[in-house]
């Protein structure tokens, strides 16, 4: 992760380049993270929680779509981000190609009683997310 440009393999800037600091979480590029909300509710699994939603609008304007998902970036119990995110809601993106997508989301809320709200653009929707513990019988 170089942004200044190089000759030889050497940067024409060192200056620059010793001032900096490589992201703790890479994103795509043109992934477009619009919305981004911690988790502090108390119904989602414990691997959840103060670890960040971010959700990725994606972009038309590249060869492959990316980004129309929500992911979640855990973070360790020094509450720094773990240098990775998840996949946490796909398939916004139907062909890639296209891109052709049937949404864009945009914002994060976590409510009081735990639940995620996700606000989407292209359909004017808000989606709720609630955690429900599976039983088996």
């Amino acid at each position: 992760l170089e942004p200044r440009q190089t000759s030889n393999g050497q940067s024409k800037r060192p200056d620059l380049v010793a001032q900096t600091q490589t992201p703790d979480v890479l994103f795509q590029a043109h992934s477009a993270a619009l919305g981004l909300q911690f988790y502090d509710g108390a119904t989602f699994p414990s691997k959840y929680r103060n670890g960040a939603f971010v959700a990725f609008r994606g972009s038309w304007n590249r060869n492959q779509g990316t980004g129309y998902k929500i992911v979640f970036i855990p973070f360790d119990d020094n509450q720094q981000p773990k240098g990775y995110y998840e996949d946490f809601l796909t398939g916004f993106l139907i062909n890639p190609s296209g891109p052709n997508t049937w949404g864009r989301p945009v914002g994060l809320l976590v409510l009081p009683d735990g639940s995620l709200l996700v606000t989407e653009e292209a359909n004017n929707r808000i989606y709720r997310i609630q955690y429900s513990k599976a039983t088996v019988n």
